[in-house]
Formats: C-alpha cells, sequence, structure tokens
C-alpha cells in the first residue's frame, strides 16, 4: 500500500505562483512514477503532469501548462512537487496527486491517489 499526502494548496494571485507537493509513504519501491491531475468544478478530473521515479526522472506535462509548470522530485524523501508559475483563474482547481505502481500479489499496475488540495486563483 502507498499512501499519498498533498500539501501547498490555497489561494493565489494571477501572475503569481505557489508549490504543491506530494508525499508518499508506505510501500513506496513499488512506484513506478507519480503525477498531478486536477479537477475543476463541472469538469472532468484532467492530466497535469508526470515523472518516473527511475534514474532517467522524465518528465511529461500537459499542453495547457507547459512552461507554466514543473514537475520535480526529492527521491530520498519520496516527494514529489509541482512548481506552478504564472498562475491564471482558470488553474483553479483540486489538484490531486497520484502514484501508479504494482501491486505485491501478481505485480499488476494498481494506482494510488492523494485526497487533494484546493487552489484557488484570483484575478
Amino acid at each position: 500500500q502507498v499512501q499519498l499526502v498533498e500539501s501547498g494548496g490555497g489561494l493565489a494571485q494571477a501572475g503569481g505562483s505557489l508549490r504543491l507537493s506530494c508525499a508518499a509513504s508506505g510501500s513506496t519501491f513499488t512506484i513506478n512514477g507519480m503525477g498531478w491531475y486536477r479537477q475543476a468544478p463541472g469538469k472532468q478530473r484532467e492530466f497535469v503532469a508526470h515523472i518516473t521515479s527511475d534514474s532517467g526522472a522524465m518528465t511529461t506535462e500537459a499542453a495547457s501548462v507547459k512552461g507554466r509548470f514543473t514537475i520535480s522530485r526529492d527521491s530520498v524523501k519520496n516527494t514529489v512537487f509541482l512548481q506552478r508559475n504564472s498562475l491564471k483563474p482558470e488553474d483553479t482547481a483540486v489538484y490531486y496527486c497520484k502514484a501508479n505502481a504494482y501491486n505485491m500479489v501478481d505485480y499488476g499496475p494498481i494506482d494510488y491517489w492523494g485526497q487533494g488540495t484546493q487552489v484557488t486563483v484570483s484575478s
């Protein structure tokens, strides 16, 4: 089992910056990668960014945030960060951390989600 705890949400001004953190605990050795998703009111949850757990630390960002959001990790602390710059009101959403891992029963894929953290960007 993997537990994820997000932090760093809150209120920000348009054009400002905010950094989210997601700390993983438990069977972190089963994690293949971690990422961020967000869900705005009345909309479906959407992908934001992802980073792999291997030494290459490959990152992927959604087109809507590329150049503004940066995902990074601290492998020692099993923590993933999402640095968000040039915030826009449309970035207002609940941000969720996700870990894609393998289960210890048949080594099949399994996803873990954090509880989400609210981010509100005012204009």
